[in-house]
């Protein structure tokens, strides 16, 4: 039986997108008949025990915090990280390392990886230095940036094979100089068995909130700046003026919050502009339940356009309508029309036209939902996807296979 050793940023019980995703992979690979386990390195923050088990999965932490100054800090955090995967490898013995990003993870792998004489395979999520620069605590082209972006390469140059979450990540690397064949994809996707049908609208919750029948045009997630949740706030007038009854519901926090909270009080709209804060994982189903539209209003950025993203398959999983930016993320996701509507970025009047024209369509509704969540089954469902895992696995191992690494289906 293979065994799989994720070398991971943070896990579970922490939640994040980066988190859900680890747990899907894992899980997937489980049904597989694989044996997986993770190790997270110093920036997994969340108190607990060495070893954990959370939803049935193995995580070990690295010990001891990051310190020093930028830079040195960094290739601490690397030396602790992968000399924890080589004592954890001396008991459980992998027969593969599976680093995630960022890079301090590839390196850390890498480093392990040709102590221990066993393969690597460095998995890019997004890019962390435009991650950086869309969280507004980077700037494109600063020290900083290319400092991140060297070590990315050195990540990549260093592993055995590359996977990428997405066509603009590959392509970025190629143009680089990186091989081509040297790099899959596995697409960002969702664990269908837990998703049943979608909750029943919560009379009670929508009266709490505020809410009236609609249409409800909602967002849940992270408040970045990137996701142009200023932009949906700023077409909710102008939706107005079509839909007089319908409200905007931002489920969520971030460090947009507070200015998010001004803006939507200097509105128009205020009174059709509700905040929920941040809300329990589990209570998330009941309040999709309250919407008839998920609005992703992305920024165009390389951020934007490189990496898609997870929430528009989770609110197609939900046989969700989904209304987003045309940015490169969303059309890898999307058929405009078909499974969703895409509208001009940083456009709250593209924006608010999107939204009505769509709310204008409810005779079409089922259809899109039923035809977004086929897609979702056909192209994002880990339990499909996750095979091409064991392709590049057996590939690295040298046991037969029926392919090189596989590109996007």
């Amino acid at each position: 039986m293979t065994r799989i050793l994720h070398v991971l940023d943070h896990s579970l019980p922490m939640h994040s997108g980066y988190t859900f995703r680890t747990r899907a992979i894992l899980r997937a690979q489980q049904g597989m008949g694989m044996e997986v386990r993770g190790i997270t390195g110093q920036r997994h923050v969340e108190a607990g025990p060495e070893t954990e088990v959370v939803d049935g999965l193995t995580f070990h932490r690295t010990p001891g915090k990051p310190g020093g100054p930028a830079g040195l800090r960094e290739w601490r955090e690397i030396d602790a990280l992968a000399d924890a995967i080589v004592a954890l490898a001396q008991e459980w013995r992998p027969d593969v390392l599976h680093a995630h990003s960022p890079a301090l993870n590839g390196l850390a792998a890498i480093r392990a990886g040709r102590k221990l004489d066993i393969p690597v395979v460095y998995e890019i999520r997004a890019f962390w230095e435009d991650a950086a620069v869309g969280n507004l605590t980077g700037r494109e082209g600063s020290l900083k940036y290319r400092l991140t972006r060297q070590l990315e390469n050195m990540a990549v140059r260093g592993a055995d094979a590359v996977m990428t979450i997405c066509e603009g990540l590959k392509a970025d690397l190629v143009s680089r100089g990186f091989p081509a064949d040297k790099i899959g994809i596995m697409p960002n996707g969702v664990d269908l068995t837990t998703f049943g049908e979608p909750a029943p609208r919560d009379e009670a919750l929508a009266t709490d909130l505020g809410i009236a029948e609609g249409p409800v045009i909602g967002f849940i997630g992270s408040f970045y700046d990137y996701e142009g949740l200023d932009d949906l706030i700023a077409a909710m007038p102008m939706l107005l003026d079509r839909h007089p009854g319908a409200h905007l519901l931002l489920v969520g926090g971030g460090p947009m919050d507070a200015s998010l909270r001004a803006q939507a009080a200097a509105s128009l709209a205020a009174d059709r502009i509700h905040f929920t804060g941040r809300v329990p994982h589990s209570e998330v189903e009941r309040y999709y339940a309250l919407t008839d539209i998920m609005a992703y209003p992305r920024k165009k950025s390389r951020l934007t356009d490189l990496v898609t993203p997870l929430k528009p398959l989770e609110a197609n999983a939900q046989m969700q309508l989904v209304a987003a930016s045309d940015v490169g993320g969303h059309r890898e996701l999307m058929r405009d029309g078909e499974t969703g509507v895409l509208f001009a970025p940083d456009d709250p009047a593209a924006c608010a036209a999107a939204l009505a024209d769509l709310a204008d369509r409810r005779e079409d509704w089922d259809a899109i939902r039923t035809a977004a969540r086929e897609h979702v089954r056909n192209r994002h469902d880990w339990a499909t996807n996750a095979q091409r895992y064991q392709v590049v696995y057996l590939s690295l191992l040298g046991q037969p296979n029926d392919g090189r690494i596989p590109a996007a289906a």
